[in-house]
């Protein structure tokens, strides 16, 4: 998929399933940030035996291009995001953004989520370069952002619901 192909098929979250999950656990990143991104699989593990976490296939069209997972604190309803991984081949095209855009989307608008969060290790660049375009406020640690999704949807342009 080229750039210009790749900019006009919106990003899709689909559940992971049994007719996803291969390709799910077959997303590589690049040898650069295998220090910092544990491997899908062991994600996979998570969502299932873990407590809460629920998997999503980033998909571009028919494409498998990413993985990210989300959780909700019951404490005080606020989401979490987590495991966000673009497959080496897909990265520097948006579909990250695009991911972490529509599920802020979800969490706001189908589970009633006031703030989000993401976790990031500071040594890693591209996330809080990224969530400025979401007007995340200033990071709470050096490793992690945050956003207040109520009023307008700040997760996505602007849409019937928002």
């Amino acid at each position: 998929m080229d750039s210009a192909e790749a900019a006009s098929v919106p990003i899709m979250l689909r559940e992971v399933d049994a007719g996803n999950w291969r390709a799910c656990a077959a997303l590589e990143v690049k040898d650069e940030q295998r220090e910092f991104v544990m491997p899908v699989s062991y994600y996979l593990a998570l969502c299932h035996y873990g407590d809460g976490w629920h998997p999503l296939a980033v998909c571009k069209g028919d494409a498998v291009v990413g993985f990210v997972m989300w959780a909700i604190d019951p404490s005080d309803n606020s989401g979490w995001l987590g495991g966000l991984t673009i497959d080496h081949r897909n990265q520097r095209r948006g579909f990250g953004r695009g991911a972490v855009s529509a599920l802020l989307h979800h969490l706001r608008e189908e589970r009633g989520c006031t703030s989000a969060a993401l976790s990031y290790l500071a040594a890693i660049v591209a996330p809080g370069r990224c969530t400025r375009h979401w007007g995340s406020r200033r990071p709470v640690s050096w490793r992690r952002t945050s956003w207040w999704l109520g009023g307008r949807c700040e997760a996505c342009p602007p849409c019937a619901r928002c």
